[in-house]
């Protein structure tokens, strides 16, 4: 596992994003928090990162845009997408993005975001 991995989360409810990050720097991360897609898809042209985490419905640019536009500009940054949408050809989505890339449905518990957090940063 890469010894405190950069992540950047992004996620528009304040809460969410305040304990997604803060059980990823317990983990030992480095976190960025961001709040929308387009302060994610700035920070990702500022720096880089060893994980994404975003959630899919977001203000401006949604994650998988985001994610998708980093895919195509060669961002091969492993990627947790987080969603409560069970809309038909969501997964399908998330898989196409490739393999570094894990689907978090919500409402889930910290286990599983930890289980994803180590399997996307080993």
């Amino acid at each position: 596992m890469t010894i405190n991995p950069r992540v950047i989360v992004a996620e528009d409810d304040p809460d969410m994003l305040e304990v997604v990050s803060m059980a990823l720097e317990r983990l030992g991360a480095q976190v960025s928090r961001v709040e929308n897609g387009a302060k994610l898809i700035e920070s990702l042209a500022e720096k880089t990162f060893d994980l994404i985490v975003t959630d899919v419905s977001m203000p401006w640019m949604s994650g998988l845009q985001v994610a998708l536009s980093a895919r195509n500009a060669r961002i091969a940054t492993p990627l947790i997408i987080m969603t409560a949408s069970r809309r038909d050809g969501l997964a399908e989505q998330v898989e196409a993005l490739g393999q570094h890339t894990f689907l978090l449905r919500k409402p889930f518990d910290m286990a599983q975001l930890i289980v994803a957090f180590k399997r996307m940063v080993s």
